[in-house]
């Protein structure tokens, strides 16, 4: 059976880079805290945890002082900079530039909205990290919607300055942008078009792994999806693979590979998240290729 890994799988860059200044800070034997798990990858989280990485909770990072606290990929909302300058914290920032570039712009756009008595609408997962980064970013009146189930938040007599969370499907994305016009539409018979400003903040890098995996998924038989389980990145790609072939299989690990997935298949194709590290899929391949 031919063995075959996704070449574009692994972490994206922000968390590439995330993880790259978090060793770099622990190899220069410092203290280091992260406030929140640093990627959504228990496995990874654990390598880091025993080179010295301290994950704590938001009720930690309040109580503490006199630290280094590293700030994950996702990014922060205003009041975590503020909580650590009062408790004289020192920062690791190491937000995804994607992600920090997208809150400088909201911020922008904040003071302009409310001279336009206009709205910030955030689509993205509810309590996600870089989401409450996003509405923190927003000031109190930001809006978040999770799909279009969501939509009746919104004001449609008003403009609407729309954001998605880096990691949405862009698919999902501008169906709910599209749900939003024809809404505000109807409202602004006058001027239709003018009241929604769409920005485009999906990060490319997932965007350009969706159409990839779908060819990915088309050519083997069976498909082993790496990710963890609390990544809501993996489960969006894992579906797109799912859609195109059903003998799609979820692991977390390659202890939990089965056998019977392989039954009369000639090729098996190993892929995964962008919250999940290439050593890993690396060894998924390895424990298929034994079978």
């Amino acid at each position: 059976m031919k063995v075959e890994i996704e070449p574009g799988s692994g972490f994206c860059f922000g968390v590439e880079n995330a993880v790259r200044i978090a060793e770099e800070a622990l190899h220069n034997g410092e203290e280091v805290f992260c406030l929140g798990e640093i990627v959504h990858n228990d496995i990874e989280v654990l390598r880091l945890k025993e080179l010295g990485l301290v994950t704590i909770t938001y009720d930690e990072f309040a109580r503490m002082h006199d630290r280094k606290v590293l700030v994950r990929a996702h990014g922060e909302p205003p009041s975590t900079y503020e909580k650590a300058r009062q408790n004289n914290i020192t920062i690791i920032d190491a937000t995804c530039p994607i992600v920090h570039s997208m809150q400088e712009k909201i911020k922008r756009v904040q003071h302009l909205s409310l001279e336009e008595n206009g709205q910030i609408v955030i689509y993205g997962k509810k309590d996600h990290a870089e989401v409450i980064g996003l509405l923190g970013a927003a000031g109190e009146k930001g809006i978040l919607v999770t799909g279009k189930q969501d939509i009746g938040r919104i004001d449609f007599t008003r403009p609407v300055w729309l954001f998605a969370q880096t990691t949405r499907s862009k698919a999902e994305y501008e169906l709910v942008a599209e749900i939003i016009r024809l809404n505000l539409e109807k409202a602004h018979p006058d001027h239709p078009g003018n009241e929604l400003k769409v920005h485009n903040t999906i990060c490319s890098q997932v965007s350009g792994r969706e159409p990839r995996l779908r060819e990915f998924a088309r050519k083997n038989d069976v498909i082993i999806f790496v990710s963890g389980k609390k990544s809501s990145n993996g489960r969006m790609l894992f579906d797109v693979c799912l859609k195109e072939n059903r003998r799609t299989h979820f692991v977390s690990s390659q202890e939990e590979i089965d056998r019977g997935w392989f039954s009369d298949a000639r090729s098996a194709g190993i892929c995964g998240a962008t919250s999940t590290p290439k050593w890993l899929i690396q060894k998924v391949a390895e424990r298929v290729a034994q079978l």
